[in-house]
């Protein structure tokens, strides 16, 4: 194969992944505290031919290479719903989540209270505290989160008595391009990354962090993929038009 081929085919196949990143993005405009991931892509050079009976040095090809995905951890848009079970972090933070599989950690703060009383998140995992599974009682009601994650609860029906069910478990990492996402909107440390206890995020009661998926850019990028793809399926039917008519060029020649 050509290297003209080569090099739009390596370029074809960076464009279909990056088509799969932003078509995600755009999937979970409405997911609460996703965040938007990019592709990263560098310049991959390889040398052509490199027998010995070849006189010089040949020169290296430049092929695209599908380096990585990076991930923007920055800020979503806060919604204020008024719900006393939304909370939204403010800073780097994220919700400590305990899953079958081991801790995970979440943006989205959309709590509820299973059957068992425990706090847990949308998708049914309990939300730890700093001293573990937060539980609440049958009688609890008016539900308080202060901006350090503290719950508090007004305990009974007939005598009422204020209550601490718990403190929110934030968690920060210094490298957060590190964390992996794993569905369930959740996100796994690998072995070697530890997280920190952070006291410097706050929390927000009755409010929603949406996903800071930036809706126009990525309609407009996935158009832009979708242009550029086609350009380069353009350029290979020419170079292979090219080809076909040389050999038949060729052919016609008197012997």
């Amino acid at each position: 194969m050509e290297n003209t081929s080569l090099v739009a085919l390596s370029r074809q196949m960076t464009l279909e992944r990056q088509l799969s990143v932003v078509a995600n993005n755009v999937a979970n405009i409405g997911t609460n505290g996703y965040k938007a991931d990019s592709s990263l892509f560098e310049e991959y050079l390889r040398s052509g031919a490199h027998e010995d009976n070849f006189v010089g040095f040949d020169r290296r090809v430049s092929f695209v290479h599908d380096r990585a995905t990076l991930r923007d951890f920055g800020q979503g848009p806060l919604e204020n719903t008024k719900a006393p079970l939304d909370v939204a972090i403010s800073g780097k933070g994220f919700f400590t989540v305990q899953t079958p599989n081991g801790e995970r950690y979440s943006r989205d703060g959309r709590l509820q209270i299973n059957a068992q009383g425990q706090l847990v998140n949308s998708s049914g995992y309990p939300v730890l505290g700093t001293n573990g599974v937060i539980t609440f009682q049958p009688t609890d009601h008016d539900v308080k989160i202060s901006d350090n994650g503290t719950i508090t609860v007004l305990e009974g029906t007939i005598t009422q008595t204020d209550s601490i069910r718990g403190r929110l478990r934030l968690t920060s990492f210094a490298s957060p391009q590190q964390l992996q996402k794993e569905g369930s909107n959740l996100f796994t440390a690998p072995a070697n990354v530890t997280g920190q206890d952070d006291t410097v995020s706050t929390v927000k009661q009755g409010f929603i962090e949406r996903s800071n998926v930036n809706a126009i850019a990525e309609m407009s990028r996935m158009l832009e993929i979708t242009r550029t793809y086609q350009n380069i399926s353009n350029l290979m039917q020419q170079q292979a038009d090219l080809r076909k008519n040389a050999i038949q060029t060729l052919a016609d020649v008197p012997l």
